[in-house]
């Protein structure tokens, strides 16, 4: 799963991030509003953690912003404003959940791990969108930068399973349990074809290779 932490101060966001790994979630840190703002449009994202006081944007407007856009990623509220109103305040502007600093690590966790399900049994997706690359999931068509990529269904199959998994490493042995259903090695080079395959149709004329090869762990796409 991964989180996107907008907060300023850079040794809270430091820490939450070592927590939250360690934990193992993928997290990506913007260190204040508007650079929040450029990441979320990235898309990708489980949840959200925002804080509410920082430079440029603060998070009320962030949220607002992300609302107002048609971005639904549930969002989690840290502020040191703890007041009533100020809580009915962050809410109103979009914000799923609410949490005041200080507060326990463990709280931390589980209001994400709450975010993190209520959006999963939520309104089904027919859409994925990773960076660059938009998956309908109705019609079975891919684009990247508006153009359309063809792609065989084994190939449609492997690059849905690395849209859900944006950002994190990918396993030769989760690819071949979730999207050949092997629970076996078949001790053949079948991901190494169809990874080079759709590294090719995905990324050939672009600036930037999204699939990339984790040295030692498996694969990445990376937003």
């Amino acid at each position: 799963m991964r989180i996107l932490i907008i907060e300023d101060d850079l040794e809270a966001a430091a820490a939450m991030s070592h927590g939250l790994t360690e934990a193992g979630y993928a997290c990506v840190h913007a260190p204040d509003g508007e650079a929040g703002l450029t990441e979320a449009g990235k898309g990708g994202f489980d949840v959200m953690i925002v804080d509410r006081m920082m430079p440029k944007k603060n998070g009320v407007e962030v949220v607002e912003t992300l609302r107002r856009e048609g971005d639904q990623t549930p969002v989690l509220f840290l502020s040191a404003l703890g007041e009533i109103n100020d809580r009915v305040t962050g809410l109103r502007a979009g914000a799923d959940d609410y949490l005041v600093k200080p507060y326990a690590f463990a709280e931390l966790i589980a209001r994400v791990d709450a975010l993190s399900r209520r959006r999963e049994t939520g309104a089904v997706a027919t859409t994925l969108k990773v960076g660059e690359l938009e998956m309908n999931l109705i019609n079975r068509t891919v684009h990247r930068q508006g153009k359309e990529i063809d792609l065989q269904p084994r190939e449609f199959q492997l690059l849905e399973f690395m849209m859900r998994h944006a950002g994190q490493s990918v396993t030769r042995t989760m690819l071949l349990e979730k999207v050949w259903e092997y629970h076996f090695d078949p001790q053949t080079n079948v991901i190494d074809v169809h990874i080079s395959r759709l590294r090719s149709k995905i990324d050939k004329g672009f600036d930037r290779a999204m699939l990339q090869t984790v040295r030692g762990a498996g694969y990445r796409l990376d937003p």
